[in-house]
């Protein structure tokens, strides 16, 4: 065979060589090509669902639509749903003695109150399909260190309030601690971290002003929001104040805009003044500086019939309601709460514990606080516990 020959033969070998080489890297390009588009689908889809305190506001919308308006529900932890669940028993708990708590105001501490069936404190929240973080004050703290935390709101915030400060003790009980109160400001200072909750105490978030009518319900006016601009998370919640009347209610008159009048639908004014504050959110709220939380609507068990019992209220309760929903649904103000919410065009986080907290009709003082059968707020340590574990669960996505 003649060397010309086996030149052309050489050619043709290194031709079909090329070939596959060319083919195998066009294939190998298609395959990173995909794997990218993957990565990134799944990184958007995580990014998008990444926390289901519910995130609401027009930054991310509802299911990672870009600037779509809409209650985000984001899932939570690795793609869980953390408000999705049920209570089950759990020896570990509570996280602290209340007898080790200085900060526990009477009406919450139902232990020295004589309540003597503790199962109420046995109970820990159970997602379906993960774990709920064990709350970890220090690591808190050292996320914390250096800012300022205010909840604001009612008695509800206090309670909440009041749980946190007592789940943060427990966690440093050598730390050196400044407890403040001056009249609607409350603050708690933990001074090695540098780190500070504060309560504001305003029930309605909207202003009551002296008039020469009487006391007025301004659902226009936020003149307190002055007080929580520097904070670096707030924690909002109101509602229970907005149903009294008579006597218990601090007022005379509502105003709405120019329109003065002795009452008016109360779910219409709610709406009203939530959404003035949330217009306030909008206006003065740094997302890159400040967490905005707003706590769902804390339910009361005044009605047996809610979840199916004879009895008048929660009085004699001892177990929470099984399963994981609550019979009669989402209160309204829940409802009201949630249009809100989806118009605001800032980050708000909604810490969803209406239907955990629905379930719960053993977790109230009942006799054994302050005044009468208290239906309304919770025993410290109780179920806020696990409310501040949802609002830590969120700082470690």
């Amino acid at each position: 065979m003649g060397f010309g020959y086996r030149s052309k033969i050489f050619l043709l070998l290194a031709q079909v060589l090329l070939l596959v080489v060319v083919t195998l890297a066009k294939t190998e390009v298609q395959s990173l090509s995909t794997y990218s588009k993957i990565i990134s689908s799944s990184s958007n889809s995580s990014v998008s669902s990444s926390l289901r305190g519910r995130k609401v506001g027009r930054g991310v919308g509802a299911r990672g639509r870009g600037r779509g308006r809409g209650i985000g529900r984001g899932r939570g932890l690795l793609g869980c749903d953390l408000y999705k669940g049920r209570w089950v028993v759990d020896t570990s708990y509570p996280l602290y003695a209340a007898s080790s708590c200085p900060f526990i105001d009477s009406e919450f501490d139902c232990l020295k109150h004589g309540r003597s069936d503790t199962q109420y404190l046995k109970y820990a929240w159970k997602p379906d399909t993960c774990n709920l973080p064990r709350f970890d004050g220090l690591d808190l703290l050292n996320k914390w260190r250096g800012k300022k935390v205010m909840f604001v709101g009612d008695s509800l915030s206090l309670n909440q309030w009041e749980s946190l400060a007592c789940l943060l003790h427990a966690s440093v009980p050598d730390a050196k601690t400044t407890f403040l109160h001056r009249d609607i400001l409350t603050s708690l200072a933990f001074q090695d971290y540098n780190a500070t909750i504060y309560l504001y105490r305003t029930p309605y978030l909207v202003d009551i002003v002296k008039q020469s009518i009487g006391r007025v319900l301004r659902l226009d006016s936020i003149n307190g929001g002055d007080t929580w601009k520097d904070m670096d998370v707030l924690v909002f919640n109101s509602w229970h104040w907005w149903t009294h009347t008579g006597n218990m209610q601090p007022f005379d008159y509502i105003q709405d805009g120019s329109t003065i009048s002795k009452d008016m639908d109360r779910l219409a004014a709610y709406y009203k003044g939530m959404s003035t504050w949330g217009k306030w959110v909008d206006l003065n709220v740094n997302p890159s500086k400040t967490k905005v939380f707003f706590q769902g609507i804390s339910p009361t068990h005044y009605m047996g019939k809610e979840w199916g019992s004879s009895s008048r209220n929660c009085y004699g309760e001892l177990q929470p309601v099984e399963g994981s929903s609550y019979p009669t649904g989402l209160p309204e103000a829940q409802v009201v709460l949630n249009k809100v919410l989806s118009s605001i065009k800032k980050p708000v986080t909604l810490l969803d514990v209406t239907t955990l907290s629905q379930l719960r009709k053993d977790a109230h003082p009942s006799t054994y606080g302050d005044t009468g059968v208290d239906c309304s707020h919770w025993c410290v340590p109780g179920l806020p516990d696990t409310w501040n574990q949802l609002m830590y669960a969120s700082f470690l996505n």
